[in-house]
């Protein structure tokens, strides 16, 4: 009868430790791959953040082009 308590207080133990250690392992895992998903967003974020600034001097590039542009068709009168 005492080595079932043994045997039972053992099992008992030994279930307790593996179920534990279990949610360590997953809370570990879940922790690990919010910090990833995290690394993502911030990278998205700073593309995000600096996208209208690039749209901007876009603009500021084409407009430029289109001065030059007419400047070349435009026939030049130079003095002779």
């Amino acid at each position: 009868m005492e080595g079932e308590t043994i045997i039972t207080a053992l099992s008992l133990i030994g279930t307790l430790a593996g179920s534990f250690g279990g949610i360590l392992v997953s809370s570990k895992l879940t922790n690990y791959r919010i910090e990833q998903l995290e690394k993502k967003v911030d990278r998205h974020n700073s593309f995000a953040e600096r996208m209208p600034v690039m749209e901007e001097q876009i603009k500021v590039v084409n407009h430029r082009l289109e001065d030059l542009e007419h400047e070349i068709q435009r026939p030049h009168s130079k003095a002779d």
